[in-house]
């Protein structure tokens, strides 16, 4: 079981089976409705998940007919999207997740379409907190 929320609080989801086919999106609409470099989703049966606060506060921005995208209205956490052709699955976006998940991404998707200052194999330093030259702000 998965615990997952957004950024604000409001909604608070259960997700009870497990998350399949994950995947790191850098098409130009995960970009954009995400103001990432890419988006991590993954496919999770919509009868295991389980709105347990929050419901009113979820609402949908429908960018082609039937393939909606679910946020909190409050915060704007994008929560997950749906698609009448697959009306049995939704698409989690990973990042609200409270839990740690065992199931792993499997692939960079849309990768000629990435941003072009993303680097899939940068050698970046790593930092456990902020970058040391941003300081005490």
């Amino acid at each position: 079981m998965y615990k997952a929320s957004c950024l604000c609080g409001t909604i608070q989801l259960r997700i009870t089976g497990k998350i399949s086919d994950i995947i790191h999106c850098h098409c130009s609409l995960c970009r954009k409705s995400t103001g990432t470099a890419f988006a991590t989703n993954g496919f999770v049966n919509r009868d295991e998940v389980h709105v347990i606060s929050g419901q009113d506060a979820i609402k949908y921005f429908e960018f082609k007919p039937g393939r909606k995208r679910h946020f909190c209205v409050h915060c704007a956490s994008p929560l997950f999207s749906s698609n009448a052709d697959l009306p049995s699955k939704l698409r989690i976006r990973l990042g609200i997740l409270d839990s740690d998940i065992e199931e792993r991404p499997i692939s960079h998707n849309f990768v000629t379409s990435k941003a072009n200052w993303e680097d899939l194999d940068a050698t970046l330093p790593r930092y456990e907190g902020f970058e040391p030259s941003r300081g005490k702000v």
